[in-house]
């Protein structure tokens, strides 16, 4: 799993960081999201997909990678 967020598009909404603080943080002086990890581990996945779920705009994408060679 591979993430990228939007910062132009984020509206501080704080979803992401309250679903799962480990990946998403943000920023203090604007309040928009930052990325902290952008290949969670395994443990992690399926709270950063209910994260991007809860992005009221879709600032969060997610991105599988193919593990083979």
């Amino acid at each position: 799993m591979h993430i990228t967020v939007d910062r132009d598009l984020c509206c501080g909404s704080g979803n992401c960081v309250e679903t799962v603080s480990e990946v998403f943080d943000q920023d203090n002086r604007d309040g928009m999201v930052l990325l902290r990890i952008s290949e969670p581990p395994e443990h992690l996945q399926e709270a950063v997909e209910r994260a991007a779920q809860l992005c009221p705009v879709g600032a969060i994408e997610i991105s599988r990678r193919n593990s083979t060679g």
